[in-house]
């Protein structure tokens, strides 16, 4: 079955390791772990047409398809395949959804994708991806759109009756599937039964027309299943007074395009505020296809990123970042700096230095806080005391320069080598070392007595000092 597929995929070997690092191992690899699923989605795919792809050979444990290895997917479906894709596009799907609602423990009765592991056993063509970087799947309808020249059409299933498809003009249509929480009014084995009852309509739908068709089921971001659950093989429980963990939003990146991707901003929170009053701006930044960044400017030695919001604080508000490329000799590499950041309202100009935001050109810079507040670290200094302007940018990041696609090249960060949980540790171990040491060099300096009383010869006599 497809969750039977779904999970043979994912699982995960234990290396071997000594006995006195295997705790630890266990650990860091459990947080990896964790941490990875949060930011994957699985992505399933399926066409009328026969042969389109190939069987997947690295999907092997623990492996994340790339945004570069999912165009390598798509391409032949997109290319060989029918003009008609639709692409069913859920708020939250995770790979343990399929173990805990797919009738995985022998209850095939209860699965909750009875339709949509129906077509896949129908399909002729099918692709099942565990785990996908949730970057390349925020590009997803983007990428669809230029490989088929055409635009992403919104529809349900009224919608699509009455759509009159071609089987050599392309189309692509994108179907919306809700997912709520276990705390929301449905749970959420009622949503995913209702949603693979859309995509079991939508099919049948396109069946009756004769429509041939290549067909996606994916999602914005990972649900969290285990917390959400428990039932899972008798029940998962639940821990005694166990608190909810609100999973962080995950944005796509904010990107500047001229012929192709030039630069990258991204910040888990962007906030601002004038004269004390904070406005959070990242839903107005991030994920926004009207942001307007009229005034931004790229070539290989300067760029400028200009982001402009109306009606913020009353006015049109202006950021820019502007950065530089420079070649330094003692480096033999060109290395870029943020020269500044700047702020225009009113016909007024507030600049603040951000020279510490640099790094080698070929990477990217990040940051947990880019601010001009002192507890955030300050790196953001203006020339104007007291400033009117304070600005947060949380879990910073930005990239102007050799920018490969839309995703980040390697970062480098902010944050020094030694921390001070580091120097401490340094220092305490110095002292103990000192100590031993010390210790020692007093051992190694007792010395035995030389000379001894012998009953038999003249005694020991020690003259008195007076």
């Amino acid at each position: 079955t497809m969750a039977a597929t779904v999970l043979s995929s994912m699982r995960i070997g234990t290396p071997w390791a000594p006995a006195l690092w295997l705790p630890l191992i266990l650990v860091v690899v459990a947080a990896m772990v964790t941490t990875a699923a949060e930011h994957q989605v699985p992505l399933v795919m399926w066409s009328s047409d026969r042969d389109l792809w190939a069987p997947v050979a690295d999907t092997h444990e623990g492996h994340i398809t790339s945004d570069m290895q999912l165009s390598t997917y798509l391409d032949p479906a997109l290319e060989l395949g029918p003009r008609n894709v639709l692409l069913f596009l859920q708020d939250k799907l995770s790979i343990e959804d399929f173990t805990a609602y797919g009738g995985v423990f022998g209850n095939k009765q209860d699965s909750a994708f009875s339709n949509l592991e129906n077509a896949l056993d129908l399909a002729p063509s099918s692709l099942v991806l565990p785990a996908v970087d949730w970057y390349a799947v925020s590009t997803l309808t983007t990428y669809l759109q230029e490989k088929l020249g055409a635009s992403p059409l919104h529809v349900d299933l009224a919608t699509l009756r009455e759509l009159k498809l071609s089987a050599t003009l392309p189309a692509l249509l994108l179907i919306r599937l809700p997912y709520t929480a276990s705390s929301g009014l449905m749970a959420p084995r009622e949503v995913l039964t209702g949603n693979d009852e859309v995509i079991g309509q939508v099919l049948s739908t396109l069946k009756s027309e004769d429509v041939p068709y290549t067909a996606a089921l994916t999602a914005v971001r990972p649900s969290r299943v285990t917390r959400d659950v428990a039932m899972v093989a008798g029940g998962l429980g639940r821990q005694l007074l166990q608190k909810q963990v609100a999973s962080p939003v995950i944005h796509p990146p904010v990107s500047y395009n001229d012929t192709v991707p030039r630069i990258l901003f991204w910040a888990q929170n962007f906030s601002v505020a004038y004269k004390d009053q904070w406005e959070d701006l990242t839903s107005h930044t991030f994920g926004v296809q009207t942001l307007n960044m009229t005034g931004s400017f790229w070539n290989d030695s300067f760029a400028r990123l200009s982001l402009t919001y109306e009606q913020l604080f009353g006015t049109t508000v202006t950021f820019k970042f502007i950065l530089a490329n420079r070649f330094y000799p003692v480096s033999a590499r060109y290395w870029f700096t943020m020269e500044s950041f700047e702020i225009h309202s009113n016909g007024s100009v507030v600049y603040f230095n951000a020279s510490q935001v640099t790094g080698p050109s070929i990477y990217s810079f990040h940051c947990e806080y880019v601010s001009t507040l002192t507890k955030k670290g300050n790196l953001l200094v203006t020339n104007m005391q007291p400033s009117l302007w304070q600005i947060t940018l949380h879990d910073f990041q930005i990239q102007a320069f050799n920018v490969t696609g839309e995703q980040f090249s390697y970062a480098s960060d902010c944050a020094g080598f030694f921390s001070p949980g580091i120097w401490m540790g340094l220092l305490t171990s110095l002292f103990m070392l000192f100590v031993f040491t010390y210790g020692l060099h007093m051992i190694l300096s007792l010395k035995t007595m030389d000379r001894f009383d012998d009953h038999k010869g003249s005694s020991i006599s020690l003259t008195q000092i007076v």
